[in-house]
């Protein structure tokens, strides 16, 4: 590892060897290792890229990477993952750039078509994309049975990658075993999105909780609002339960800025502080902050 790694320059690390080779005498030599703090969820776009057909909705707004960049430093937050938005299909083009443009700073969640060849998929893995993103809101549900769901499948496996899905929490209790027994990593989307009327009980909700057992599934505790108009109230409970059940490692934090369809109520800052209020105890939400580092690489 080097100096930079541990937050030092290359002044401070100089002037650590001369000390040293001065002969003072020194017990303990310790660079502090900086402590990452990582925003899983996000997206960037801006209007002069091709939407998808058949979108379901398209943002008559630009939020291009620098504003993100700025989202980040100003709330403290040391990395984030890009999230590839539904409504700009598989052209992951902007998504490439923008991981390329930041040097290991960001990840990235691709959106591919099933048929995908290996060696497109090889390239985003060397770009910086670290899964592929099911937002199945209003969509069939996939039949990962068919061969070239299995062939994804297996390259996603292969090459250590996660499969983010976004879907109501009852489906996602019939979907994520079978992904589980295909031996690849889940994760969660927004809190796996239960039955707003029903929270906590709704079924599917507690179905997910046994997921927890595996170990290869992850849940965003994201996007509260997504979840009903209680929808923070609804995560102050959902919390403990998740914790209890994947643990405090298999929670990842997301801003989902810029908030799509929700933009007039809510933004990073705001998020971002919500995190405290449902995370009271610092050294926790710490552990919750740096805990997606292994999953996504960082």
């Amino acid at each position: 590892m080097t100096s930079y790694e541990h937050g030092l320059t290359r002044r401070q690390f100089a002037a650590g060897i001369a000390a040293l080779s001065a002969g003072g005498i020194v017990s303990k030599v310790r660079a502090e290792v900086p402590k990452l703090s990582i925003d899983t969820h996000s997206h960037v776009f801006h209007r002069g890229l091709k939407l998808a057909a058949g979108r379901r909705y398209a943002p008559d707004y630009d939020a291009p990477l620098a504003l993100y960049l700025q989202q980040l430093d100003q709330n403290g937050m040391t990395n984030g993952v890009l999230v590839q938005p539904s409504f700009l299909g598989t052209d992951n083009s902007y998504l490439v750039e923008c991981l390329k443009a930041t040097n290991g700073r960001l990840r990235g969640i691709a959106v591919v078509d099933p048929a995908v060849a290996a060696d497109e998929l090889r390239a985003l893995d060397r770009a910086g994309v670290v899964g592929i993103r099911l937002n199945l809101v209003g969509q069939t549900l996939p039949d990962l049975a068919l061969p070239e769901w299995k062939a994804l499948l297996a390259e996603v496996k292969a090459m250590g990658w996660q499969v983010e899905i976004q879907r109501k929490a009852a489906d996602l209790a019939m979907l994520a075993p079978r992904l589980l027994d295909l031996g690849v990593n889940v994760v969660l989307d927004h809190y796996t999105l239960p039955d707003p009327k029903l929270g906590i009980d709704d079924p599917g909700f507690q179905a997910v909780l046994k997921l927890g057992a595996s170990r290869k599934v992850w849940v965003k505790i994201s996007a509260p609002y997504r979840n009903g108009p209680n929808g923070e109230a609804f995560a102050k409970q959902a919390y403990p339960l998740l914790r209890t059940a994947f643990g405090v490692d298999h929670l990842l934090w997301g801003s989902d800025w810029p908030h799509t369809q929700f933009e007039a109520t809510q933004n990073y800052a705001k998020n971002r502080k919500f995190l405290d209020e449902l995370v009271t105890d610092a050294d926790e939400r710490a552990r919750v902050l740096a805990s997606p580092r292994a999953l996504f690489r960082f």
